[in-house]
């Protein structure tokens, strides 16, 4: 399942790096717009240079989302907005298989613990071990660990339990370490980017020797172009974030609940059978 949603992140990647190659050619095309724009203005006046600023306003005709992004992308700097784009793929990739993986890990804890029931009465400690083998999910899985040390005493049997609890939560936390991680580079890559352009604007300055506010302005906003990007991937992923901690809160209490349970149960099968 890793190596699956892993892959389709290496594909997105390569996807949409192709279709920003493909969007090289669209500084040319607007420079004949400009051109064409400048041909027909009358002469009396100045004519008005069309930049990329201009069409992602609709000054022209209307440009598709997708334009525009590729147009940010590409004015933001490809090496940082690619780190950036990179971590909102591999972080998405990582959540969507831990969004699943509890999904699949969710269990009908109050009809597992009938079904327990259910077995010891008709064939002992044995029978419950089956009816836990053939059901997946963690709760099953602790339900089963505790019931292989059942000869043991029911204090070595909650003893079990707790610790079956213990690694069945640090499975359903896998990766989060990692999705926590591209919540916080994002942003940082952003600042950094930020602060390079920022350089790189006031180099352009210098070498200019004059304080132009197109110069100025036009530097400041290719710069904070990475900031937004870097806090947009950060966000999203912070969503996904704290929806899956929501979800293995909810398992987890789930898991508590249903080895309560069967303590009890346990408890009233042993007092039944002396």
């Amino acid at each position: 399942m890793k190596k699956f949603f892993m892959f389709l992140a290496v594909a997105g990647a390569l996807t949409f790096t192709a279709s920003i190659a493909s969007a090289q050619d669209q500084p040319a095309a607007e420079g004949e717009a400009t051109e064409q724009v400048q041909e027909a203005a009358p002469a009396e006046e100045a004519p008005a240079q069309l930049t990329a600023e201009d069409l992602l306003k609709g000054t022209g005709e209307d440009v598709p989302f997708h334009q525009q992004l590729k147009s940010y992308f590409i004015q933001g700097g490809p090496g940082f907005m690619s780190m950036i784009l990179l971590c909102l793929i591999i972080g998405l990739a990582l959540a969507i298989e831990r969004i699943l993986y509890l999904s699949f890990a969710k269990t009908n804890t109050k009809k597992l613990v009938k079904k327990v029931e259910d077995a010891l009465a008709e064939g002992g400690v044995e029978k419950a071990k089956e009816v836990c083998r053939n059901t997946k999910g963690p709760v099953a899985s602790i339900f089963y660990d505790g019931l292989l040390h059942y000869d043991e005493g029911l204090d070595v049997v909650e003893k079990r339990i707790a610790s079956s609890g213990g690694v069945q939560m640090s499975l359903m936390e896998n990766n989060l370490s990692w999705i926590s991680l591209f919540i916080a580079i994002a942003p940082s890559l952003g600042f950094l980017g930020t602060v390079i352009g920022m350089v790189k604007a006031f180099d352009a300055i210098e070498a200019a020797g004059d304080i132009s506010p197109n110069i100025v302005a036009g530097g400041m906003k290719v710069a904070l172009i990475t900031t937004v990007a870097g806090l947009i991937v950060a966000m999203i992923l912070q969503v996904f974030y704290n929806y899956i901690l929501s979800r293995i809160d909810a398992l987890s209490i789930d898991m508590e609940e249903a080895s309560i349970d069967l303590v009890d149960t346990l408890a009233k099968y042993e007092k039944k059978n002396k």
